[in-house]
């Protein structure tokens, strides 16, 4: 694709991406779904980041995003080097800065290694958590992250706990918090291993009006055993049920390609009990390319 036809189909692009002022944080150009098939550009608050596979960024398509004079990065997409992303153009961001979700702001950076602070693709899940939510409710967060959606349930009136496995991503969820005038302290966070903890809490009775599964693909424990969501998922589900309150509701997300959204709600469907109810949430609508994030909402 040449230099012009890069303005053009980016120029495309963004004239079909518009949330308001409240929120900030948007895929911009979603590969193939805006003709630029493996190249995939966001809004970062302030900043702009391309990703892409390969080691190298085409100097047209460089030039062409240059000119709209946004702090511009480039990350490059591998299963292997997570690293942070590149400053190409543009003033540099700062170490840490913000963005808006829906309104609600949280803490970015693009020197914090392989992801940013938060994960865009569960914009409208966390917006549906949001409304889903009643005063008083308790949300349990596993796999937490920076924490984003125990911001969002906290926001709604909810006691949220929020569960990873490092302290520094636990920080930032508090830092999350006090962003957006709620104080932290209010909550609980919990260091260590989601199995471990969902064992936990069924054996202490704890139970939780809702409760968020997102797991990464692949991952291992302290004692070395494997988790791989295409076989066990399911598991990994049933912990979460018995901890989930009565009329309560699982959010169980995965962004594994390799696996149709078919195939993961039968591992869901294989541990429930009767009587559950199942909905699948689609991807937000800046996400035109391949839909692989699959989520749905299990609910008694």
């Amino acid at each position: 694709m040449s230099g012009p036809r890069f303005r053009e189909t980016i120029a495309r692009a963004l004239e079909k991406r518009s949330f308001g002022p409240e929120t900030n944080l948007i895929r911009l150009i979603d590969g193939a779904g805006d003709q630029m098939r493996g190249h995939y550009l966001e809004s970062y608050g302030e900043g702009w980041m391309i990703s892409t596979s390969g080691a190298g960024l085409n100097a047209d398509l460089k030039t062409a995003l240059s000119e709209y004079e946004k702090p511009l990065y480039w990350k490059r997409l591998d299963q292997h080097q997570k690293e942070s992303p590149v400053h190409l153009s543009g003033p540099e961001m700062p170490e840490s800065f913000t963005g808006l979700e829906n309104g609600l702001q949280c803490r970015l950076s693009f020197q914090s290694g392989y992801s940013q602070g938060i994960f865009i693709d569960q914009r409208d899940n966390r917006a549906k958590l949001r409304a889903l939510v009643k005063p008083g409710q308790t949300v349990l967060n596993t796999f937490a992250y920076t924490g984003f959606f125990s911001v969002v349930a906290a926001n709604a009136g909810a006691v949220t706990s929020t569960l990873d496995l490092s302290q520094v991503y636990l920080d930032w969820a508090r830092e999350n918090f006090r962003l957006n005038e709620m104080n932290p302290d209010d909550h609980y966070f919990c260091k260590g291993d989601t199995f471990h903890w969902l064992r936990r809490f069924a054996k202490q009775g704890r139970s939780f009006n809702f409760i968020i599964l997102d797991p990464p693909t692949f991952s291992r424990d302290d004692k070395g055993k494997v988790f791989r969501v295409e076989k066990d998922y399911g598991a990994l589900f049933q912990l979460a049920l018995a901890c989930l309150a009565p009329g309560g509701s699982i959010l169980a997300c995965t962004n594994f390609r390799g696996m149709s959204s078919a195939d993961f709600e039968e591992q869901l469907q294989e541990v429930s009990p009767r009587g559950m109810h199942f909905e699948h949430a689609p991807m937000p609508s800046d996400f035109t390319d391949e839909a692989y994030l699959k989520s749905v909402w299990a609910s008694r």
